[in-house]
């Protein structure tokens, strides 16, 4: 279980973020097409992995918005952001800020919460994801993690991309 905090209130959740240096777990997130895609559709390319709790809120939003700048510039490496939100606000929000250099997937119906240890299990985000970012190599071995401390607060940008080389 690890804590995080939502404006000094600590939460926690469900498990730890896999460690540097092992495979990641596997996952199927729901695209915003309704088909899947899964870890073994991003094998051969880096991939990062920008998990929130709703796109509908300001960081949450502000971080995909990053993402996809950085991501129009980076070669052999695909972004995908990920919350428990419906296809169908990921779907809304991509179309009307025009983001089109990252995939996004949703993991209502899914475990990939509670297998990367990111589920909330208390306080009032219950059953959303935490804030983190992790970044794989191109076999889903894991290069970076963060989680970050305070749900507010938008992760470590330079940091995650500083591992892809």
């Amino acid at each position: 279980m690890s804590s995080v905090t939502l404006k000094g209130n600590q939460i926690e959740t469900v498990g730890e973020l896999p460690a540097v240096g092992t495979q990641a777990p596997a996952f199927e997130l729901v695209k915003t097409d309704l088909s899947l895609v899964s870890l073994s559709d991003y094998q051969g390319a880096k991939l990062v992995l920008n998990i929130f709790p709703s796109i509908d809120t300001p960081t949450c939003a502000t971080s995909v918005r990053k993402f996809n700048e950085s991501a129009a510039s980076l070669k052999g490496v695909n972004v995908l952001c990920v919350s428990a939100d419906l296809p169908f606000a990921a779907a809304r929000f991509c179309g009307a800020e025009g983001i089109d250099h990252v995939d996004t997937g949703s993991s209502f119906r899914s475990s990939f919460g509670d297998d990367y240890g990111l589920t909330f299990s208390t306080g009032p985000l219950v059953g959303l994801l935490s804030r983190a970012v992790v970044v794989l190599d191109e076999n889903g071995k894991v290069l970076h993690t963060e989680q970050v401390a305070e749900i507010a607060d938008e992760p470590n940008y330079d940091a995650a991309l500083a591992v892809l080389g």
